[in-house]
């Protein structure tokens, strides 16, 4: 019988041998780890502007510019994501080790989207606008966590395999480390 901290260290493997290797030689993942931050870069700037706007009124050009700017910036990494998951996993979105961050991202992507028609379509007031963009922004953090979660599993198992981690250590898993 496995122990809890030995299940959440199996839990951890997010790669086949193969899948790793692909990985390890595509490009993409170069790119991904490029775009990560500077999307929550983007994301740090536009939240600052929308704030500013909120609490003050001043700035709903910039604000709106910016969430704009964040958007894109969310198509170009989910872009480039899907190409790095067909690479990897063979398939552009759900894989496996990724279901429930692609399921999630889904809804990133459609509060996103929803802000351009909005804005575009002149549908919503400025701070209705902006109350809108705090929501996906809030769905961006949740979705960003999912993924810096599992590239911490995916550190933790590459440690195991290389022998530097021992399955009887809690390693900061605890229970919550068993969910993936």
């Amino acid at each position: 019988m496995m122990s809890k901290t030995e299940q959440a260290a199996s839990a951890t493997v997010l790669y086949t041998e193969e899948e790793r290797r692909r990985r390890d030689q595509s490009g993409w993942t170069l790119v991904q780890g490029i775009l990560a931050p500077i999307q929550f870069l983007v994301f740090l700037a536009s939240l600052a502007l929308i704030l500013r706007y909120l609490w003050t009124g001043f700035g709903l050009e910039a604000a709106e510019l910016s969430v704009v700017v964040k958007t894109l910036t969310l198509y170009t990494i989910m872009v480039t994501g899907s190409i790095w998951e067909k690479q990897v996993f063979g398939c552009y979105l759900f894989a496996r080790p990724f279901f429930w961050e692609d399921v999630f991202s889904m809804l990133v992507l459609a509060l996103h989207t929803a802000y351009l028609a909005a804005l575009y379509g002149g549908t919503l007031t400025s701070s209705q606008l902006m109350l809108l963009a705090l929501a996906a922004y809030a769905t961006y953090i949740v979705n960003a966590g999912q993924f810096v979660w599992k590239l911490r599993m995916a550190r933790l198992d590459a440690a195991m395999r290389q022998g530097s981690l021992r399955p009887d250590r809690d390693h900061g898993l605890g229970a919550a480390g068993s969910a993936s």
